[in-house]
């Protein structure tokens, strides 16, 4: 009883949860690396799954956690922001690029939501879970505030855009393959509108210039996504 009573008392620590957080993380890079870096086991999938199974051992509410868990949230920002550097690099091939940047980033954010909807419409799901999926492809704290603000699951959201992360980065080297495309830039850009952070993070491990496009399709297509999905959406007959 007193072993209890002392970890209901501890767990209530920020540094705790902020320590597990890092470790569970250490240890799915640490997997990944020994699989290959598998796209299934993506450090992000790994570790999600790891701190769920953690807080159902300890019967830890997410509150809780977060306690610790919001200081590396609060990272988030200043990590996207660090993107700009590569980016900044290659300025001049951006500014080369400018057009078909543009047109490839609004083509591919309006068939990404667009198809979602209508796969969803085929399998008769509700309006609900058809808002959650529209914003899937952007990073998720911008699925998050969209899916909340059209009337979706914002928690569902951020879920399924992991999902759609983890499969654009298994997908895409066979597409690559089988289109013979071999520029970073275009590989870069194609992780980054379709598989957002974790396909920014991937495209790195083709080089520089294709992490710093990724970044930069990241951050045109979730903010075209989240001014477009509202437009879009009533369109669609939702």
């Amino acid at each position: 009883m007193m072993m209890l009573e002392l970890w209901s008392h501890f767990q209530t620590f920020p540094v705790l949860w902020l320590v597990v957080t890092l470790v569970v993380f250490l240890c799915a890079s640490w997997i990944n690396a020994k699989a290959g870096k598998t796209p299934f086991l993506h450090p992000v999938l790994v570790s999600l799954s790891l701190i769920i199974v953690v807080l159902k051992l300890t019967e830890t509410d997410y509150v809780t956690y977060m306690q610790g868990g919001q200081y590396i949230h609060l990272l988030l920002g200043p990590a996207v922001v660090v993107l700009a550097v590569p980016l900044y690099d290659n300025l001049a091939t951006v500014k080369r690029l400018l057009v078909p940047l543009l047109v490839g980033c609004v083509v591919g954010a309006i068939v990404a939501a667009s198809s979602a909807i209508l796969i969803g419409v085929a399998f008769g799901l509700s309006d609900e879970l058809l808002l959650t999926l529209a914003p899937k492809s952007v990073t998720s704290p911008i699925a998050i505030a969209v899916a909340e603000k059209m009337g979706g699951f914002p928690s569902l959201a951020a879920g399924l855009v992991l999902i759609t992360g983890a499969m654009g980065c298994l997908i895409a080297p066979f597409v690559y393959r089988l289109l013979g495309i071999k520029d970073e830039a275009v590989k870069g850009f194609v992780l980054g509108v379709g598989a957002h952070a974790m396909g920014t993070a991937f495209a790195f491990e083709y080089g520089m210039v294709a992490g710093a496009f990724g970044g930069l399709a990241m951050g045109m297509t979730g903010a075209f996504t989240a001014f477009m999905l509202p437009v879009l959406v009533p369109l669609l007959g939702l």
